[in-house]
């Protein structure tokens, strides 16, 4: 049975390249697609996300920890769980790790549903990964930090 949370979230999947954000309400079950934060500065990035905090006030965080379909760690694990960690150092809210595995899958396969094709699907495929993050949290909060 997931953790009942109050407030709204945060969802992320995080990348080397873009990070892509849902908005999750846990009290209504509904996430939904936010942004994509394209950069590989850290300052770029924590400058985004805090300008999203400061308009969306969230009262936690998800994130999609990437592993192998085995369910092995690989290189972006570990970067992964740094940016976690940094989430929670830096704003001291909760964050949960959320097993991340198909979500790409899931979100290519929202957008071709939603006619969304090929190079048109490139600017939003990772809020709508992040979506499925927030969507699979709310089925299974999975691994919290803090």
């Amino acid at each position: 049975m997931p953790v009942m949370h109050k407030g709204t979230l945060l969802g992320f999947d995080f990348g080397e390249q873009r990070i892509g954000v849902a908005l999750g309400e846990p009290e209504l079950g509904i996430a939904t697609p936010l942004a994509t934060i394209s950069s590989d500065s850290n300052e770029v990035r924590f400058a985004a996300i805090g300008k999203l905090i400061e308009e969306w006030q969230p009262t936690g965080f998800v994130v999609g920890l990437p592993t192998h379909m085995d369910g092995n760690a690989h290189a972006l694990t570990a970067l992964c769980r740094k940016f976690a960690q940094r989430l929670h150092g830096r704003y001291r809210l909760p964050v949960w790790l959320v097993d991340e595995r198909l979500t790409s899958v899931i979100a290519e396969s929202l957008l071709e549903e939603a006619g969304v094709r090929g190079r048109k699907q490139k600017p939003v495929l990772d809020q709508v990964a992040a979506q499925a993050i927030v969507m699979a949290w709310f089925e299974e909060p999975g691994e919290r930090l803090g």
